[in-house]
């Protein structure tokens, strides 16, 4: 069955039907009129006297005037038999149908008839009859005659299609059918009886047996009906119906038939073997046809269940691989820790004896029972009530407990992200990935790269040589592994200190940018208070003041949107106006070192590159990104396009790239060797991109207002295009506001609409830790509830797990991983 619509319902050829002849039909609301009246027939309530009828019916009426109809003597004796039967029921009740029309009857697919009564048949309305009132039905052709087809009921239409589809406009037909099928008492005045709806019965049967070729040729003859004049096709074709029909339509009531009569008579009785035997075929029909739809849905949903099966079983197969895998490395780390234990014992003597011979074996159990907590728990996500047994418990050390609850917690609470994640990394691991883009940071064969520690940090460390190797021997898993230890490393962020300042009734607060310099000694604030202010980091983490002043503040013309601190020039700091100017200051001096105005409108970011020191990018609201030497104070390159440009970035390791974000909600990648066209371009955010941030040399994270952070590897990008994101960050909210982003060692911090900071590990798309600003009032000092302030910025401190954030109103907090 097709759904419904507004115009109606439209139902398929091969629709079942509910069986019964005049009952058993589905429920849906009736018309209003006898047929929901309860009657008192002796001491019980009658119940209604016919069911209720589905919208999809069709229409009496205009089945008998499709042009094309044929008329079937069994199948018009079918038809008329249940109505006499419903008129019965009617009379047994003693009740009065009045209304024996074609229009107050409807005929399901398989020729079951069945009473309404709508406005259109009311007394009050005949003569003004709505068209719209009863066009819901739809005319077609029975299918009593033609077992092997079922007529196909058509949705609703406009009047004025329907007028052009058939030969008898149906609003004339209904107009006059009231007349039609008055009997001559009612004509007289007089009031409506059992008789008379004989004589309607009579008027019915007439119809079922003429068709006619024009409204015309209707018209006259329906006239000629109420003389009981027939047409001669009808008395040579069908003389036993044409007698029939003159008993019923007698003038006289008396001398009509009673209901008894007419249930008795061999006209209805002697082909009654004949209807059934036509009747049983049909519901034949519609049973198999019943069969054949729950066969078709037996067997599609045994096909989905077997794609599931085989789906599930390769997971299951891949997850055994990997547990395999996993339980190797295990034992070859066990094997390695055993042999150093057992050197340093020897050289020891004594005092390492303390180490259990059963060690690998309780460290096995320890592991199982963990896993078993979780596995047990696995089923609800978010119920927080991780499974860990006594005995567990008493296994753990008192000062690793609360850990490992902690972080058995947290697995339960986001157990079907991480297994997402899981599948996510692990296809990734079997996908080629495309030829990279730049020459610089090498890819090995598995994926890996460097990892810079900090945004503007070098990348060439031991330890990322470490993991480097290591990661090549065991392959993709330890890439999933360090996300999640990535991600269970931390449990909150902590406050290490509030920096408070002394202008907090200034309303004009705003922090647009904060930036650390290289070593994470001082970082500098600049906001719409038109202000770069310096503090001195240790100084407002070991010292309890009431205020804290900057060791530099430095005032500009125009309220500031970004800043930037030079990664080899320590004094050096970089800022963007509202104004469209660019300016390097001299910290040391408080003083501006050079000052750059080609940009037409606002600038909205400013980056150094760490490879070149002296060369600057700026993007703009006047849709271009420009290069600049410091030195020169003058642009040396220009990038033109179509949107405003919001941030911009050079990569870790090279002054030859720079990537950009723009409103058209894109991100481009440029060889600045080359800057006709993007080497290539990142489509994935809704909405404006905001910032980005590079990761390593091919890997970068950009912020949106469509309120997600995407993670992107530019090396898959092949065909100047990249329309799929590694990951996407969700759980922060971020739609109008600017709310920073700022990347180290493979964390992500992010500010939000609910003056949250949200930090994420670039492996997981869930946040990994949250902290949520405390708002006072500067006045009294109480916590209030203001859902206008936003995160305005954030910033890691260097290597550390440390960074400071910034909201609308001014409120700078430093935050800790702990």
């Amino acid at each position: 069955m097709e759904g419904s619509s507004e115009s109606g319902w439209q139902r398929s050829d091969n629709t079942s039907h509910d069986s019964g002849f005049i009952s058993g039909r589905k429920e849906r609301e009736t018309p209003a009129g006898w047929l929901h009246h309860r009657t008192q027939v002796g001491d019980r309530a009658a119940e209604p006297l016919v069911p209720a009828v589905e919208c999809s019916d069709v229409s009496l009426r205009q089945w008998l005037d499709n042009p094309e109809r044929k008329v079937d003597s069994l199948e018009c004796l079918h038809i008329f038999s249940q109505i006499v039967e419903i008129v019965n029921l009617a009379h047994s009740q003693g009740i009065v149908v009045h209304n024996v029309r074609p229009s107050c009857f409807v005929m399901s697919s398989f020729n079951r008839v069945s009473f309404i009564e709508s406005a259109s048949c009311s007394d009050s309305s005949s003569g003004s009859l709505e068209y719209g009132q009863i066009a819901e039905f739809k005319s077609s052709s029975s299918p009593l005659h033609h077992e092997s087809n079922s007529p196909k009921q058509e949705a609703c239409g406009s009047e004025q299609a329907e007028e052009k589809k058939h030969s008898f406009p149906m609003k004339q037909i209904l107009l006059m059918e009231s007349n039609w099928y008055s009997s001559p008492e009612e004509a007289s005045g007089n009031p409506p009886s059992c008789a008379s709806d004989i004589y309607q019965l009579g008027v019915l049967l007439f119809e079922l047996f003429c068709t006619f070729s024009s409204l015309e040729e209707k018209s006259t003859t329906m006239g000629s009906l109420r003389h009981r004049v027939l047409p001669p096709q009808l008395l040579l074709k069908w003389p036993k119906e044409a007698s029939f029909c003159l008993w019923l339509l007698h003038p006289e009531p008396s001398s009509r038939p009673k209901m008894g009569e007419l249930l008795q008579s061999e006209f209805l009785n002697e082909p009654r073997d004949n209807i059934e035997e036509r009747k049983a075929a049909v519901e034949l029909r519609e049973q198999l046809e019943e069969q054949e739809l729950l066969l078709e849905f037996l067997l599609l949903m045994q096909q989905r269940k077997q794609e599931a099966a085989d789906s599930l079983h390769e997971t299951i197969s891949f997850l055994s691989s990997d547990i395999e895998e996993v339980s190797k490395l295990q034992t070859a780390l066990r094997v390695k820790g055993g042999s150093r234990e057992l050197s340093r014992n020897s050289a020891s003597g004594p005092i390492m004896m303390n180490i259990r011979d059963d060690d690998d074996s309780s460290s096995s159990g320890s592991r199982k029972r963990f896993r078993q907590g979780i596995y047990l728990d696995s089923t609800e996500e978010s119920d927080g009530h991780a499974y860990v047994d006594e005995h567990q418990k008493s296994q753990v050390p008192d000062g690793n407990q609360g850990i490992v609850l902690s972080k058995s917690y947290r697995v339960m609470k986001n157990f079907r992200k991480l297994e997402s994640a899981y599948f996510l990394t692990r296809r990734r691991a079997v996908k080629p990935t495309g030829r990279p883009l730049t020459g610089h940071s090498p890819v090995s064969s598995d994926g890996r790269r460097s990892i810079a520690l900090t945004e503007r940090s070098s990348v060439s460390n031991l330890s990322s040589k470490e993991r480097y190797n290591d990661h090549r021997q065991s392959g993709w898993i330890n890439t999933f592994l360090e996300g999640l230890c990535k991600y269970l490393s931390f449990s909150k962020l902590k406050v290490k200190a509030d920096l408070k300042q002394g202008d907090l009734l200034n309303s004009s607060n705003l922090v647009c940018s904060l930036s650390f310099d290289r070593d994470g000694e001082f970082f500098a604030t600049a906001g719409v208070n038109k202000k770069i202010k310096v503090f001195e980091y240790s100084s407002i983490l070991n010292e309890d003041r009431d205020i804290h002043y900057p060791v530099v503040e430095m005032a500009s013309r125009s309220k500031l949107s970004s800043i930037c601190w030079n990664g080899y020039i320590k004094s050096q700091i970089a800022s963007s106006n509202f104004e469209g100017v660019v300016q390097v200051w001299d910290v040391t001096r408080s003083q501006i070192f050079t000052e750059m105005k080609e940009h037409e409108r606002r600038v909205w970011s400013v980056d150094f590159s760490v490879a070149d020191p002296t060369m600057l990018a700026s993007g703009s609201d006047d849709g271009s990104v420009k290069l600049w030497n410091i030195n020169q104070g003058v642009s040396v390159g220009t990038i033109k396009t179509k949107a405003n440009v919001c941030c911009v970035q050079f990569p870790l390791d090279s002054g030859r790239f720079l990537a950009f974000g723009s409103a058209d909600h894109k991100i481009y990648y440029y060889d600045l060797r080359n800057s006709k066209m993007p080497l290539c371009t990142l489509v994935g955010h809704n909405k404006t991109v905001s910032y980005i941030k590079f990761i390593d040399s091919t890997t970068l994270v950009s912020a949106s207002t469509d309120n997600t952070l995407k993670l992107w590897d530019l090396s898959m990008c092949t065909s100047r295009v990249l329309d799929c994101p590694l990951q996407t960050f969700t759980g922060h909210l971020n739609v109008k506001n600017f709310v920073g982003l700022s990347v180290c060692d493979g964390y992500i911090a992010t500010g939000s609409e609910t003056n949250e900071v949200f930090v994420y590990h670039k492996s997981l798309p869930m946040p990994a830790l949250s902290f949520k600003f405390n708002n006072t009032d500067p006045l009294s000092g109480d916590e209030v509830d203001d859902t206008a302030q936003f995160i305005s910025s954030v910033c890691w401190r260097g290597q550390s797990s440390t960074l400071v954030a910034a909201n609308s109103m001014g409120n700078i907090k430093l935050l800790e991983m702990v």
